[in-house]
């Protein structure tokens, strides 16, 4: 847990920074998804004609391939993009009764089918919002933030064309390949990075502000509840999240000190 540099005819040992850390640590698997039931909610709308059905073949057979995959993670926790009053425990245990078969929810397709198949009792919802307290306090504040998308400028125009491919993409691939393509690291980056550009130039504080306050706020929020569940370096915790997220996570958990960050291409 070293390294050596030369200094003249001197040599010296310099400890690396992980030489003070856990060497066991808690492994982390997060999979960025599509919302598998398109409700509209994300900035990005995606057509009509891009849609997929997870209920309809092909892509019933491929999540039962995906779902496949993801297990050889072998969790023993799974965390989901849910809030509290959600009820997951609830809906797990009515799941390994038959409900919610025909649900085409990525948190039933993937979260509950795997937690139903590997046993797991219990399923953690650690959603989480921003800017809830900062709303009550000054509404008009928070009005002007929600027009930091309203730009159009050239990068803004190449994130559009990527988002597009990639909502076409699903057709032309299986979902095991799809994920492990929004998943990679130079995805990640490039979507991490749409926050960067456009509204974050609109004037002087719009877009740190939204970044901030909004975006990164929550999934700050988000990240503190993955810690809460964190217990054991035995722990091996599957999060199943908006990929949008998943980008911003991946930077916070690759600097937890207690954390690995396991990659989706096992």
């Amino acid at each position: 847990m070293s390294f050596t540099f030369v200094l003249g005819q001197e040599k010296e040992e310099i400890k690396k920074p992980s030489s003070f850390f856990p060497q066991e640590k808690t492994k982390v698997l997060v999979v960025g998804t599509f919302h598998f039931d398109y409700p509209g909610r994300d900035v990005h709308k995606t057509k009509d004609e891009n849609k997929i059905d997870v209920l309809k073949e092909p892509k019933k057979s491929e999540v039962t391939e995906l779902v496949n995959y993801i297990k050889k993670f072998k969790p023993t926790k799974i965390a989901i993009e849910a809030d509290d009053d959600w009820q997951a425990d609830q809906k797990l245990k009515e799941y390994n009764l038959g409900k919610y078969r025909n649900e085409r929810d990525e948190r039933f397709q993937l979260g509950m089918r795997i937690a139903s198949e590997l046993q797991i009792k219990t399923i953690y919802a650690i959603n989480a919002w921003s800017m809830v307290e900062l709303e009550e306090l000054d509404s008009n504040y928070i009005e002007q933030l929600s027009h930091y998308f309203e730009s159009d400028d050239p990068y803004s125009r190449m994130m559009l064309k990527w988002y597009e491919y990639s909502d076409k993409l699903i057709h032309e691939t299986t979902l095991l390949n799809y994920f492990k393509y929004i998943n990679s690291k130079e995805s990640h980056k490039y979507d991490y990075g749409a926050y960067l550009v456009a509204g974050f130039k609109l004037d002087n504080i719009s877009g740190p502000d939204v970044l901030s306050i909004w975006w990164y706020n929550r999934n700050l929020r988000i990240f503190k509840n993955i810690q809460k569940i964190t217990e054991s370096k035995d722990d091996r915790i599957l999060v199943i999240i908006g990929n949008g997220h998943a980008a911003v996570l991946r930077q916070l958990l690759e600097c937890l000190q207690n954390t690995n960050l396991s990659n989706l291409i096992l």
